[in-house]
């Protein structure tokens, strides 16, 4: 099997088009993590004096030095240093869910042409940090994959369409339950489909280190000037933010939004951890990465749907397997906020979901 890695790099250029080489930014990056030049050097592959090079060359472009040196502390970024790492970091979060859902379909389409192999076992589902560790698992097992990262009401349309056999989707557990899963009802067959836990997860706000405004619920959103930066219209973490303020009395248009949408969970923790936003409401892992505050407010569960008739072959066997395995369970518990106690359970929607059994006669 085919293993594709696509990894986003950027290169900057002032007004008189002097241009900083690409491996700058990667060394800043390596220098904020090791604490010295010397180490952040060794790390990314260059040589001491390359390393010097390439920061007085980039404080000709930005006039101010990219680091400065203390005593017996190594070596930490200036203010514009730790912008461009922070700009690598909003880059990485936005681009690299993309890029992996990417590098699986070139996967699929080299296996394809070069093998004999069975096809590809097709997933939509939205973006997140259970679905990026499966991900690996099933590369590093062998088991061909076509990814692509969907809104939970995209997955489920393409799952309706026969365009794949796995739909990822998450519904909160207790009171929300049943009204996040009326939204999705009409893609849903009750008696027809079946779900495959991955695991259990918690959401909440991301707040800069220290919560400084001292936010702990959705109604807390609406204080006056406070930043807020969004997922995009569709995704299944604003479904619930929205269902979560409507149960406050909090009008979603109320909250005082940044000028863009992210399409990730990481992107929203990153974007929180670069001083652009006072808060988001995002996964707990990528809060945990970034040295952020998490509030949780809610617990969900994040399955797949299938086709009862795509269980009574093998094309499931592979995936199953690993999902029920001590090695992917252990990997699963962790992810900060993760919960992979029903992982690899099979079951009807009725039997995991109230929301869609029928009342007593």
């Amino acid at each position: 099997m085919y293993k594709v890695r696509i990894q986003p790099r950027w290169e900057l250029e002032n007004a008189d088009g002097a241009r900083l080489s690409p491996y700058l930014v990667e060394l800043l990056v390596a220098v904020r993590a090791h604490g010295s030049l010397a180490a952040g050097a060794r790390r990314v592959g260059l040589s001491y004096r390359y390393a010097w090079g390439l920061l007085n060359q980039a404080r000709e472009v930005f006039g101010q030095p990219l680091l400065r040196g203390t005593r017996g502390r190594g070596a930490q970024l200036t203010a514009i240093g730790e912008r461009l790492v922070w700009a690598d970091s909003r880059i990485r979060a936005r681009l690299s869910p993309t890029l992996d859902s990417l590098a699986t379909e070139l996967e699929a389409e080299l296996e394809r042409v070069v093998s004999d192999s069975a096809a590809p076992l097709r997933v939509h589902a939205s973006h997140g940090f259970g679905v990026e560790a499966l991900r690996r698992a099933l590369s590093e097992a062998g088991l061909p994959l076509d990814l692509k990262y969907r809104s939970p009401d995209d997955a489920l349309s393409a799952l309706r369409s026969g365009s794949c056999e796995l739909a990822g989707m998450h519904l909160p557990i207790g009171e929300l339950e049943r009204e996040v899963a009326a939204h999705y009802a009409d893609r849903l067959d009750a008696e027809g489909d079946r779900i495959v836990h991955l695991a259990m997860r918690r959401q909440g706000l991301v707040l800069a280190p220290g919560n400084p405004h001292g936010l702990q619920r959705p109604a807390d959103l609406a204080r006056p000037g406070l930043r807020f930066i969004h997922r995009q219209p569709g995704s299944g973490s604003r479904l619930l933010l929205e269902r979560l303020l409507a149960r406050e009395g909090v009008d979603f248009g109320a909250i005082g939004a940044c000028d863009v949408e992210e399409l990730t969970h990481a992107a929203v923790a990153a974007y929180v951890a670069s001083g652009l936003a006072d808060a988001g409401f995002a996964l707990e892992p990528p809060a945990r990465r970034y040295g952020l505050d998490f509030v949780p407010l809610v617990t969900e569960h994040y399955f797949f749907v299938c086709r009862a008739a795509t269980l009574e072959g093998d094309r499931l066997d592979g995936l199953l397997s690993i999902l029920r395995s001590a090695a992917f369970r252990h990997e699963l518990g962790r992810l900060p906020g993760y919960d992979p106690s029903y992982c690899g359970q099979v079951q009807t929607l009725p039997e995991a979901f109230g929301a869609f059994r029928r009342p007593p006669p």
